[in-house]
């Protein structure tokens, strides 16, 4: 996806500088709609599902008080396994699986649009190859972002909750639907948006670098084992599962170096009751993680995040270029 095709490419005709890498690109406009997100809702639930463990693990590493906090993330899911088993690791699972699925049609349908626009609107620009490219998925990572986040914020304040219950400082709750009605009660609607603001400013930049890093990383490795745009050889399969799972580690990795402190702040911001010292703020959470552990505890769960980031990187894109692959119009095969 990330070796953008010229206006004939667009068209059906592979432009002749393009030749090697252009079965590497899968544009929207060769995409039946209806099966994109059919089959990308199938295959992304089931990442999530492997995935959310690790998740569990971050969430509870991040807002815990107790020895949680301070334990290695090996620990902690021993800790949740043998006290809460299998169901503890998947607490919120469900909230957030069925719940995500219209966010990731508005992601999905907001990313691909972008893309096209941007590819389209840089074609004649005088700059490298792979800064164009770069650059492209950099903004349609951002804008997709901007989108999502109206509606997987509240997503991630209720599931959130739903993965701390029982720690000091957390309500419990008997379901996705009371969280929304104890939150509506106690805040209000901006309840549920908690953290929305920190969420906007850090991740629409950080989706634009991971998009982009991911862009630009595809671009040099294809070049890096021997492909060039006047090659009439195209790469196989296995070939490009391989480049593509390659660079979304490279991002994924990269990533999340940089926002960490932000996440742990952000998680913290969203699952805490403290409605008795007043609303919560981003700089008094900030604060109380300062005090607690000092700069490290800007850090909590980065262990569990870096393998879930990585994993989810390279997992991410290997569905995304195959749920489009899957997804080619008959016409296009």
């Amino acid at each position: 996806m990330s070796v953008p095709m010229s206006a004939d490419a667009a068209e059906g005709t592979p432009a002749p500088g393009l030749a090697a890498l252009s079965d590497t690109d899968i544009n929207w406009d060769r995409l039946d709609k209806t099966r994109f997100h059919v089959i990308g809702a199938i295959l992304f639930t089931a990442q999530s599902a492997v995935l959310h463990p690790t998740a569990v693990v971050k969430t509870r590493m991040q807002v815990a008080d107790s020895g949680l906090a301070h334990m290695g993330g090996t620990q902690v899911f021993k800790h949740v396994w043998r006290h809460d088993g299998l169901m503890g690791l998947f607490r919120g699972f469900g909230t957030s699986a069925i719940g995500a699925l219209p966010g990731r049609v508005f992601a999905l349908t907001s990313l691909e649009v972008s893309k096209n626009m941007m590819v389209k609107y840089t074609e004649h620009l005088e700059m490298p190859e792979a800064a164009r490219i770069g650059m492209a998925n950099g903004v349609a990572g951002m804008l997709s972002n901007l989108v999502s986040c109206v509606y997987y914020v509240p997503l991630d304040v209720v599931s959130g909750r739903l993965m701390v219950q029982g720690l000091p400082g957390t309500t419990y709750y008997s379901g996705p639907f009371d969280v929304i009605r104890k939150v509506l009660k106690a805040e209000g609607f901006r309840g549920l948006y908690r953290g929305f603001g920190l969420t906007i400013v850090t991740q629409s930049p950080a989706s634009a670098f991971w998009w982009g890093t991911y862009g630009v990383a595809q671009r040099m490795i294809w070049r890096s084992i021997g492909y060039r745009d006047d090659m009439e050889k195209k790469p196989s399969h296995g070939e490009m599962m391989t480049v593509q799972a390659t660079a979304g580690l490279l991002a994924g990795a990269c990533l999340t170096v940089f926002t960490t402190p932000i996440d742990t702040v952000k998680t913290r911001l969203q699952v805490m009751d403290n409605y008795g010292a007043g609303r919560p703020s981003v700089l008094k959470t900030a604060k109380a993680l300062l005090k607690e552990d000092g700069l490290w505890g800007f850090y909590r769960g980065f262990a569990p995040r870096f393998l879930s980031s990585s994993v989810y990187g390279t997992t991410m894109i290997v569905i995304y270029e195959l749920t489009k692959r899957l997804s080619l119009k008959q016409d296009w095969h």
